[in-house]
């Protein structure tokens, strides 16, 4: 995704005209064969100008984004497929993180966190496909986009076709490639297709044809696809080029605010100039926004894009017959340790509808009313918009709404029409009615009388002709969510919001009217039989009262009328089949109303075998064949009890076994002084010399020596220097200017006395001090500390910018006063190990350059007990670093899903610090009180151990000379749900041992 836009540039739109009745017999495209990849390697994935076919079955994808390494414990991929399944989607788009992979160069690793075969597993095993991405460059707001550390230190302009850049990833496309071949479609994997590059915006064909190979030599045989920043044609010599789409920016702290032409009408147009013989893909689409240091938090992100959004900007794009489309994110995850840029800070959630700590938002429901009904509509895949451009007053003869036209261009039967308000910004009511091409001619509707109403940022999808089955709905305004034939009857789903006028039209056969009963609920409805040209229909009008009035209308077709709340509760199911792939199957549904989410059905005989997880007690309505008369949820047997209209009703009493959790405050924690380096008599013999003369970096040096800390192989968390000179005796102040990121900060001490800081803001990425000395005595020698934060390195989003290669470290310094004084040796550290981490379990970015880090006192296991007692809200009283451990226990039972935060508040006394929290060794927490926003830090189960004893480790940063300490420090849930979520493997915890070359 592209953090460098704020809104993606408006493109100019290619209108199709069409009348106010449009002739349904209009004459499709030439039609073209499925085709393959270039290089005809493969028959299971393809495509037309239409949409893909997997094993030969048109399919549309619809799915979200998420990123393995977000999730650093395996055992809980397969929660978030099974929810991402749950909502409808059938796909999740992911990308790999070549820096991770490959810290230092040549040293390639897929192993422990970094292991994607579990990711893979979890996903074939929830029967979600998935489309690779793996670089090199990503952007993700991950550092360096992705790249690694290494890189800002090799020659040669990176994305593009420069032979150093070249050299640099092939080992890890081979490598990462390799991984993905194996886990093909073709070889009974759930990979089915792998994108070259991301967001690629520049002309160099050579770079691309070049990726491209290497991605086929790899072994990748399945179509290769780019995303194009906007629709700006760029790349398309791919397979299936698509794009991107942010409609509505990244403003979250003004979350009720879209601009008035801010719906995407030009996508048709550019997909048409660009590649009209393939489908229409949008790889990233919307689906969150990420939020900056300073910001407003998540939660408000989760409102810019919220179920409005979804309602109008998703349905805008199946508009404009969209049969590829990705949403960014579906589930952000956690940038724990150094995963970040200096954009974002520790979570990841992006206002995503699974948040981070995996429990779903409004979003996840409104979304799975949209995908369930795209995935039993198989006209749409073969549709095409008729009026994009002209859609203002089409249909409706209102000039405040537009309606785009949708229509089946190879069975040249159903239409789609999307209505949605012409100012996307506004929240007037409109009321209106449609004139409509069908089958029986144009029809006014509602025909019984009245009229539609629709909302401001709202949109509907009103379907003409419209097969169900063995029934015909000659128009439906009330909106499909899903439809089944279960039991010889048709079951239709139908929605709209509480109090609205719909009307629905079933055609029927002979002369005899079916009979219209309500069999549940409280609901009524006007009757009219509607006739041309010897064929009948049925017009019911009703209005979506609070819950659901079911309606039987024959002997073959049940409605289900509901309101959005209600239809929010409806859960689709598939048994699984046989073979490699049984898990994909969209044979036999099962409907299920009721329960916080419904993850899996199985048929045992007579008994239907449901999986789930609840919230609050379930009262359930399972729509299933009749030969399935018990049901189990969870393994326990449900009493049953059979609907007059032949339904399956059971209740489930939630049980959430107390739990109790530790008081932080009460325990006993243990303190050490984290910055030893500002001590009379401390040696730095063991430090890197900063002694470079030159460097491969673009930015050139101003200083004598190169004092980038990536020159000497140290790329995260805090870098530490020292500079030894002999005073002339005439120096008044020293002046440094740092480079840290976004929001970073750094501290200056003279010998142990402390002299000032830069304590950061939102804004600034570098910044100069000028720090006043004592005076200083003339042949005196001196060591200046400097302690600076590393915010991760920048993104290359600019294709060949090589924007990420700006440095961490000093760009400059002085001495005020004095022109003749040198610094005789600079030192610097940073990780222990450098680009060889001493913690290889979890990982390269997990840890900097503080001594408390260096030595592992954050690790499980390391014995403090000659440590002084103090904790983080206690504090330290000067300027300075400390570190603070405790151990506690848990005991979460099986059976439940209770996620665990961290949580502060924020304080106002001394309030320049910085604290990271350690759980089991693993970071999961950068807090700046300050800046902020993030208060709330969620850590998984998994890197929590939920049955057994837990070390937590802070670490103190104080920028100020009196000091800091956390206002608060607590544990508390983030939710308690009853779940069948599959058993959780802690990720290793290695405890502290003894670290060689440890300083």
């Amino acid at each position: 995704m592209k953090a460098s836009f704020l809104t993606l540039i408006p493109l100019i739109c290619a209108a199709f005209v069409a009348a106010r009745s449009v002739d349904l017999s209009v004459t499709p495209r030439q039609l073209l064969l499925p085709r393959q990849s270039t290089d005809n390697l493969q028959t299971n994935v393809t495509w037309d100008q239409y949409s893909f076919f997997i094993n030969g079955k048109r399919i549309m994808l619809w799915g979200g984004e998420v990123h393995p390494y977000r999730m650093p414990v395996q055992s809980l991929h397969l929660d978030i497929f099974q929810k991402v399944k749950a909502m409808g989607f059938n796909t999740v788009s992911f990308y790999v993180f070549w820096g991770i992979h490959e810290p230092k160069r040549g040293t390639i690793s897929f192993e422990g966190f970094r292991d994607l075969q579990p990711f893979f597993d979890a996903a074939k095993q929830a029967g979600i496909y998935l489309m690779a991405r793996p670089g090199p460059y990503i952007n993700a707001e991950t550092t360096g986009g992705g790249f690694p550390g290494w890189g800002t230190n090799v020659a040669g302009l990176w994305r593009t076709s420069d032979t150093n850049y070249l050299s640099a990833y092939a080992a890890y496309i081979q490598a990462v490639g390799s991984q993905l071949a194996a886990n093909q479609i073709t070889k009974g994997g759930p990979v089915i297709l792998v994108q070259s590059e991301n967001e690629y915006a520049k002309a160099d064909t050579v770079y691309e044809s070049s990726l491209i190979q290497s991605l086929r030599n790899a072994g990748i045989t399945v179509p290769l696809t780019t995303n194009d920043p906007s629709p700006a044609g760029h790349y398309t010599s791919v397979d299936v080029w698509g794009y991107d789409g942010y409609p509505v920016g990244f403003d979250c702290s003004h979350p009720t605010s879209w601009g008035s032409g801010s719906v995407p009408e030009g996508y048709w147009a550019a997909h048409l100039k660009f590649t009209p013989n393939n489908l229409n893909a949008i790889y990233e689409f919307q689906g969150g926004a990420f939020d900056g240091w300073g910001g407003s938090g998540y939660d408000t992100c989760g409102v810019l894009t919220g179920t409005n959004f979804e309602r109008v900007f998703y349905k805008n794009n199946l508009a404009m017959s969209t049969t590829y489309m990705n949403l960014y994110m579906i589930f952000g995850g956690t940038n724990w340790g150094g995963i970040a840029h200096p954009g974002v800070y520790t979570s990841y959630d992006y206002g995503s509808a699974i948040s981070e700590d995996r429990t779903l938002r409004e979003k996840f429901y409104e979304l799975k009313l949209q995908a369930n009904f795209i995935q039993v509509s198989p006209a749409f895949l073969t549709t095409r918009p008729m009026n994009v451009g002209s859609s203002q007053g089409m249909f409706t003869g209102n000039s405040a709404l537009k309606t785009t036209q949708t229509l089946d261009a190879v069975g040249k039967k159903t239409g789609f029409y999307t209505v949605r308000q012409t100012d996307a910004s506004i929240t007037t009511v409109q009321t209106y009615t449609l004139n409509l091409p069908t089958s029986f001619g144009t029809l006014q509707i509602p025909n019984i009388g009245g009229s539609l109403t629709l909302t401001g940022k709202d949109s509907k999808i009103h379907v003409v002709d419209y097969t169900a089955g063995t029934t015909t709905l000659i128009y439906s305004t009330g909106e499909i969510m899903t439809w089944a034939t279960i039991n010889g009857r048709d079951v239709i789903i139908l929605y709209g919001n509480a109090g609205e006028l719909h009307e629905t039209a079933i055609k029927f056969t002979g002369t005899t009217t079916p009979t219209v009963k309500v069999v549940s609920g409280s609901g009524t409805l006007k009757q009219k039989v509607l006739t041309s040209s010897g064929n009948s229909a049925l017009a019911l009008q009703y209005t979506t009262a609070p819950g659901q009035t079911v309606v039987q209308v024959g002997s073959t077709v049940m409605l289900y009328i509901v309101d959005r709340a209600t239809a929010y509760q409806f859960w689709v199911l598939h048994p699984p089949t046989s073979g490699a792939l049984a898990q994909y199957s969209t044979a036999n549904p099962i409907i299920v109303k009721g329960g916080y989410l419904m993850r899996t059905v199985n048929i045992n005989g007579g008994t239907l075998a449901l999986t789930g997880d609840l919230n609050s007690t379930a009262s359930f309505e399972v729509i299933a064949p009749a030969a399935q008369t018990a049901v189990t949820f969870n393994g326990a047997a449900l009493t049953v009890s059979k609907t007059s209209y032949g339904t399956l009703t059971a209740q489930k009493t939630i049980s959430l076994p107390a739990v109790t959790l530790p008081n932080l405050s009460s325990l006993t924690w243990k303190t050490a002084n984290s910055l030893p380096e500002i001590g009379s008599g401390y040696s730095d013999n063991a430090w890197t010399v900063a002694n470079h003369a030159t460097t491969n970096n673009p930015t050139a040096i101003k200083t004598p020596t190169v004092l980038y800390a990536g020159d000497y192989g140290y790329h995260t968390g805090n870098i530490l220097w020292r500079a030894h000179f002999t005073a002339s005796g005439t120096e008044t102040a020293f002046q440094a200017q740092l480079q840290g990121g976004f929001a970073f900060a750094f501290s200056v001490w003279l010998d142990s006395t402390f002299i000032g800081s830069w304590e950061g803001d939102a804004r600034h990425s570098n910044f100069q001090g000028t720090f006043t000395l004592p005076k200083l005595t003339k042949g005196a020698a001196h060591t200046i500390t400097i302690l600076q934060d590393h915010m991760g390195y920048e993104e290359d989003f600019t294709a060949g910018s090589d924007s990420f290669k700006a440095p961490r470290g000093i760009l400059s310094y002085s001495f005020v006063g004095s022109t003749t004084t040198t610094v005789s040796t600079w030192k610097v550290a940073g990780n222990l190990g450098g680009e060889s981490a001493a913690d290889q379990t979890r990982g390269p970015l997990n840890e900097g350059g503080l001594f408390a880090e260096r030595q592992g006192w954050h690790l499980p296991g390391f014995n403090d007990a000659s440590w002084s007692t103090g904790s983080p809200t206690s504090g330290i009283s000067t300027a300075g670093v400390s570190m603070y451990r405790t151990t506690f226990n848990l005991n979460v039972p099986q059976g439940v899903d209770y996620p665990i935060a961290i949580v502060t508040t924020n304080s106002t006394t001394n309030p320049h610090f910085r604290a990271q929290f350690y759980v089991n060794g693993y970071q999961f927490g950068r807090y700046i009180n300050h800046i902020g926003p993030q208060k709330s830090f969620p850590v998984p189960q998994g890197i929590l151990n939920y049955q057994g004893t837990n070390t937590l480790a802070v670490s103190l940063w104080a920028a100020g000379a009196a000091g800091a300490k956390l206002n608060s420090l607590a544990l508390q849930f983030t939710a308690q749900i009853q779940s069948s979520m599959a058993s959780i493997v802690n990720q290793p915890m290695p405890a502290w041992t003894a670290r060689p070359g440890a300083f």
